[in-house]
């Protein structure tokens, strides 16, 4: 019934987010490998369905309206999409307080904790040369955000409402390498560590993260080592979207 276009090297956390929800909600799905090393995600053809050229793109074959099949572009919008359409994960809407709470926590890792282990990620682990301000910058943001969840979670199982929600879902995939930010993450925010171990031991979790349709690798050299994939991935300008895309 669903469609799932994913990175075809490995799951990356916003890849991860839609998998756990899924398994979640008991859903079949199939898994649509990109390859974004070669630039797989500037054809038209995705493009028409992912217009940000990015993965995850979520596929229904059955929505609600007994329409075409729908596209869904950008996680976030994944998660509350298929949570409202089953009915689970989420609030109704008549229950304005509870739903608002779920969603503001959803949008907080989409606009910030996100967003930053990205810019973190790509300043230690992909710039070619090393860049001490922007570096630092993004681990201190990331470190506020942490301190921002940890004290969220003092006292509490979840992070939204007392119940595992979306706000659960999308946070912790997007902290399954926390320890590139710290190996003592467990010292430093212990209701981060709590909460992120048990979301870890949900089976659903375990069978997102065991998938091994996702876990096939090109065969391609590391970034660092292959400048057309560190020219695809981290040099993009808006003549990709036309086409006009560099060669190795």
């Amino acid at each position: 019934m669903f469609d799932v276009y994913c990175t075809q090297f490995g799951a990356t956390p916003n890849v991860y987010k839609v998998l756990v929800l899924l398994e979640e909600l008991g859903l079949e799905h199939r898994i649509i490998p990109v390859d974004i090393r070669r630039g797989e995600q500037f054809r038209p053809e995705f493009l028409k369905i992912s217009p940000n050229n990015k993965v995850p793109v979520l596929i229904d074959h059955a929505p609600a309206d007994g329409g075409e099949p729908l596209a869904v572009f950008e996680s976030g919008a994944i998660l509350v999409y298929l949570a409202d359409k089953q009915q689970r994960f989420i609030p109704p809407v008549s229950q304005p307080r509870a739903r608002s709470e779920v969603l503001q926590w959803t949008f907080w890792q989409m606009a910030g904790f996100g967003p930053h282990w990205g810019q973190f990620a790509h300043y230690t682990m992909y710039a070619p040369e090393p860049m001490p301000y922007p570096t630092e910058k993004a681990r201190r943001e990331l470190d506020r955000l942490f301190g921002v969840l940890d004290t969220r979670l003092e006292g509490r199982e979840f992070i939204a409402q007392d119940q595992y929600s979306i706000a659960d879902i999308i946070s912790f995939a997007s902290t399954m390498s926390y320890e590139r930010f710290s190996p003592h993450i467990d010292q430093l925010f212990p209701n981060f560590w709590r909460w992120w171990n048990a979301i870890r031991e949900r089976p659903a979790v375990k069978r997102a993260f065991d998938q091994q349709a996702v876990r096939n690798d090109t065969g391609g050299k590391p970034y660092a080592e292959d400048p057309l994939a560190m020219k695809m991935i981290f040099q993009q300008t808006s003549r990709y979207l036309k086409g006009e895309l560099p060669t190795a």
